[in-house]
C-alpha cells in the first residue's frame, strides 16, 4: 500500500465515532507517518504505518475493529 500526504483515514474502532487523520509527510522508508486531525488540521502526531489499512475490512470480511481504514486518496 503506498502511503501518500493528503490521504486521509478514519478510526475502524467503533468508539472511536468515525474520527479522521490526514497524512502530512511520510517517507516510503520510514516505519512512522507524521498526521494531523483531518477536520481540523491540529494535533500534529507521528504514528506506526502498521496501523493504516486499505479498507475497513479485513481478508476474511469482517470490520477492522483497530487502526485506521484509507478513506481518500486526496
Amino acid at each position: 500500500m503506498t502511503i501518500l500526504p493528503g490521504q486521509t483515514y478514519a478510526a475502524c474502532h467503533p468508539l472511536d465515532e468515525g474520527r479522521r487523520i490526514r497524512i502530512t509527510h511520510h517517507t516510503p522508508v520510514d516505519a512512522r507517518a507524521d498526521v494531523v486531525d483531518a477536520d481540523t488540521g491540529q494535533r500534529p502526531r507521528r504514528i506506526r504505518t502498521t496501523v493504516l489499512h486499505p479498507t475497513s475490512t479485513t481478508r476474511t470480511g469482517k470490520p477492522r475493529r483497530t487502526g485506521y481504514a484509507l478513506e481518500s486518496a486526496q
